[in-house]
């Protein structure tokens, strides 16, 4: 859907034949009022798939696979404002009164949706278009990689990439316009994301063989023949160096001539006009739930005290004599803790991990997913500003979940944190709950292929706590590691809130997080400067977990030797992401069904 004028004669016509239609008895109007919800809500997914094309592609709807909007523009985020206000209206339609259970979780994530997307409208982030932890630039070059959502079996596939490879050159120009307006208005990112930037804007600029745009050419589709490949060969790589290649290089010129003189020197989004608000409208948006800043920051305070006492128990269980400050020194130099020689070392470790929880795993959860799982080390363009992450498959079956390393030096790579980063990040985290999500069809697709930070986040680092149950951690090393994850994602809520709502400057963040787990000093820099890419994004881990924890103790408790793990975690996984006062709203209607 392109034209707003036809999609506004849809929701105008939909909610006058809901009116003309209405049941007079109350079983047939309650069931018509459901009918009504499910229709609205597959109709509002395939219009915002029209409208957020790249979301489709990585969703597995390959309609839309040369469509690149450009979403930074004025005239589309006007349009975007309208297509949710009328969706606010039209959902008015609907009786909440006559909706319960799936359909109840339903109405609330559509009115959710569309209330925070325009909220989040009235914000400039626009005018910042581009960071060096995700953006646009970033994600296109993961597409056109040949092994991310884009499709590359055709030669139409490779046209429609063609396409986007136009379209990103408008997009460039436009996020120049853009960051010359922040410039004139205080809308620009701090230094020291910009220096980021650009190194990786000059990479993708480079007309090599390497460059990862052309790894496409080398996979060409074998069901044409020599001529038609030589063809779309030939136009492919026209495209690359028309398109591609000058844009970066206009983007890494100007933010380096440019921009990087006009960047800020604050650290935390409060240095932009409206910094404040937006940063207060980034915490609801990311935790699903409304605590002021400075409670995000007394919670984390709190688990920050609180995991340190388990890690000094920890240290003395390995005889060791010094204080904490010391153990962290040792974790982080210690060359007994780095046994690797090369990336696929890591990689099969990693495999091991996988083999070792699986039969435990099969007895925690009652269903696994369908889609399969792959362990891949992260693309070198990225890896030095890249975290270790997960990648969804498709829900057709057809790409993997994917659990992405990043490993600049196999010989540095610490081996302690690597069971509670599988478990986050691969099996049963994020591979588990997204792809069960994906794979229940029974959910309208707005929420099969949804993302709730303080739900998946916090799910995943309540998995790191499975380490024990499944048998790892038997190495206090291993189970120091786990530790070290949970007090950084405690650490995140102070630094989050440090930066963004007080003040602080990367240096100081950068120390706080030294002083508080055994990480080295580039990969602290890595993590806060993500932190001040995204802000509160990083809030999302704690708040869910705490959550999660909270819901399992709580029913652990009451149902007693009805309580049943496999059947807490079914149902926590069963309905996809929510926000978090509808997961407890559903757990509690599952205890009610267990009694």
């Amino acid at each position: 859907m392109h034209l707003l004028q036809q999609k506004s004669r849809f929701l105008l016509g939909a909610v006058l034949l809901f009116s003309a239609c209405q049941p007079k008895n109350s079983a047939q109007q309650s069931a018509a009022m459901q009918d009504s919800l499910r229709h609205l809500a597959a109709r509002y997914y395939e219009e915002s798939m029209a409208l957020n094309p790249l979301q489709a592609t990585f969703n597995g709807e390959n309609q839309y696979n040369d469509q690149l909007p450009i979403d930074i523009s004025e005239a589309f985020r006007a349009k975007a404002d309208s297509f949710y206000a009328a969706w606010q209206q039209t959902l008015k339609s609907i009786d909440t009164a006559a909706i319960s259970g799936n359909d109840r979780i339903t109405y609330d994530m559509l009115k959710r949706e569309f209330d925070i997307n325009r909220e989040g409208l009235t914000f400039h982030d626009h005018l910042m278009p581009v960071q060096q932890f995700t953006c646009l630039p970033i994600t296109l070059a993961q597409l056109g990689s040949g092994s991310s959502a884009q499709p590359f079996k055709t030669d139409k596939d490779y046209r429609n990439f063609i396409h986007r490879m136009e379209r990103f050159a408008i997009w460039t120009d436009t996020a120049i316009a853009n960051m010359r307006r922040g410039i004139a208005t205080g809308y620009v990112l701090p230094k020291s994301l910009v220096v980021k930037v650009i190194p990786q804007m000059k990479d993708l600029a480079t007309n090599k063989a390497d460059n990862i745009f052309f790894a496409p050419l080398k996979k060409m589709p074998d069901s044409l023949d020599a001529n038609a490949l030589g063809l779309l060969a030939k136009d492919y790589k026209t495209a690359v160096e028309t398109y591609i290649l000058p844009s970066y290089a206009k983007l890494q010129q100007f933010l380096q001539t440019e921009y990087l003189p006009k960047a800020r020197s604050t650290s935390g989004i409060g240095g932009i006009p409206d910094g404040q608000a937006y940063y207060n409208y980034l915490i609801r948006s990311w935790t699903t739930t409304s605590p002021s800043p400075e409670a995000v920051y007394a919670t984390g305070e709190q688990e920050v005290a609180r995991i340190r006492g388990e890690m000094e128990t920890v240290k003395n269980s390995t005889g060791f004599k010094g204080d904490l400050a010391a153990f962290f020194n040792q974790v982080r130099n210690d060359k007994h803790l780095r046994i690797f020689a090369t990336p696929a070392a890591i990689l099969d470790s990693f495999k091991a991990i996988e083999h070792k929880i699986m039969p435990g795993v099969k007895k925690m959860y009652g269903h696994l997913p369908k889609t399969k799982f792959e362990i891949r080390q992260t693309e070198a363009y990225r890896a030095a500003s890249a975290s270790a992450e997960y990648q969804q498959g498709s829900a057709d079956g057809t790409r993997p979940g994917v659990f992405y390393v990043p490993i600049l030096d196999a010989k540095t790579f610490p081996y302690s944190g690597m069971e509670c980063l599988f478990l986050h990040e691969a099996i049963p985290g994020h591979h588990f709950q997204i792809s069960l999500q994906q794979e229940n069809d029974s959910l309208p697709k707005f929420r099969r292929f949804s993302w709730i930070g303080a739900y998946g986040e916090g799910y995943a680092l309540y998995c790191e706590s499975l380490g024990k149950e499944l048998g790892l951690y038997s190495d206090p090393y291993m189970y120091f590691g786990r530790l070290t994850d949970e007090i950084h994602r405690a650490i995140r809520l102070v630094v989050d809130a440090g930066l963004h709502a007080k003040g602080w400057t990367r240096e100081q963040a950068i120390k706080y997080m030294m002083e508080n787990e055994p990480l080295s000093e580039a990969e602290a820099i890595a993590e806060i400067e993500r932190y001040m890419a995204i802000p509160g994004q990083a809030l999302s881990y704690k708040t869910g977990e705490l959550k999660i924890q909270e819901l399992r103790r709580k029913y652990t408790k009451e149902l007693g030797d009805r309580f049943n793990l496999a059947s807490f975690h079914d149902e926590l996984l069963k309905d996809g992401c929510v926000p978090l006062s509808i997961l407890e709203e559903k757990m509690a209607r599952w205890s009610s069904q267990v009694k």
